[in-house]
């Protein structure tokens, strides 16, 4: 897919087909994610996934009962992990792990429309359940997390706003 058709075309899927992801697609989206740009190319971000059932149930729990995110054949949940950056950018550096895991996610959001997956950007959780569900360090911040599948849904498009109201020229 033309990567501006992905960008048009993508929406938040939260039905999944129970299919496996072929390995080709995971392999592409792994090497664009790590491709995505970061502060210092510190890369100061996590990837885990989870599909085992009983681990997708328990944090589709910690999102808020969230109930798709068990569905999904696979679960990505990005982490923030400052201790890559903060030796190299004092306090910002947490800062940056932040944008550096959103900008990773999001690239994942794209990549995966591009190969005809579906996905949704999943905000809505609790930190430290996640953390447990995931035994990850506590040093880890959860920044989001994003189901991977084949869709079996087709939302209806929603409208976004005009151009003129998002960019705004200053000093000019």
């Amino acid at each position: 897919m033309e990567f501006f058709q992905a960008v048009r075309e993508r929406q938040s899927i939260r039905a999944f087909k129970p299919l496996p992801i072929e390995p080709e697609k995971l392999d592409a989206l792994f090497e664009a994610v790590n491709r995505a740009p970061s502060a210092g190319n510190l890369q100061a971000f996590e990837v885990v996934l989870v599909e085992e059932a009983e681990n997708k149930e328990r944090l589709a729990r910690a999102c808020f009962q969230q109930a798709f995110l068990a569905e999904a054949p696979l679960v990505l949940v990005f982490f923030a992990n400052p201790e890559r950056s903060t030796p190299k950018y004092g306090e910002r550096g947490e800062l940056y792990a932040l944008q550096d895991a959103t900008i990773a996610a999001a690239y994942t959001q794209l990549v995966a429309q591009a190969l005809g997956l579906g996905s949704a950007w999943v905000g809505a959780f609790e930190e430290q359940e996640v953390r447990e569900v995931l035994q990850c360090p506590a040093e880890w911040i959860p920044v989001c997390v994003i189901p991977l599948g084949h869709a079996n849904e087709k939302p209806f498009h929603t409208d976004r706003r005009i151009a003129e109201e998002l960019f705004h020229r200053w000093g000019l």
